[in-house]
């Protein structure tokens, strides 16, 4: 598992399982959030395998699925009031990160953040925005 670093508060990553999470808590992550629904492929984690080690690393965890190209503007809303409410740095999973950082670059520009920081941060992290 790699994180992905967005900014100071916030990174993505592909698909990550229960035994990542002590490794994420080792490295400061305070908070996790799945972005991708169970089930949605063969060999794929359930995440309350994932969410049972972070509780017990004191790590919040929140599920907010997203089905593979149907953002929503309720995902959009539950990953912003996540990403304003839950202790930081926060890393963010999915499939392959895309999904995660989509959202979160949706989130950060109704939090203000500028569509150019926004595309920036995104290629700095390997993700093409535009």
């Amino acid at each position: 598992m790699i994180a992905k670093y967005v900014t100071d508060d916030f990174s993505v990553a592909e698909q990550i399982t229960a035994d990542d999470v002590d490794e994420l808590a080792a490295a400061g992550f305070k908070s996790i959030i799945c972005n991708r629904p169970d089930g949605e492929g063969y060999g794929q984690p359930p995440r309350y395998e994932i969410e049972v080690v972070a509780e017990d690393q004191a790590m919040e965890f929140r599920y907010i699925p997203v089905v593979s190209g149907q953002l929503t503007m309720e995902d959009i809303a539950a990953m912003s009031a996540a990403l304003e409410e839950m202790p930081k740095p926060v890393l963010a999973y999915c499939r392959s990160g895309t999904r995660s950082i989509q959202l979160w670059g949706l989130a950060s520009g109704i939090s203000g953040m500028s569509p150019e920081a926004i595309v920036q941060a995104g290629a700095e992290a390997g993700y093409d925005l535009t």
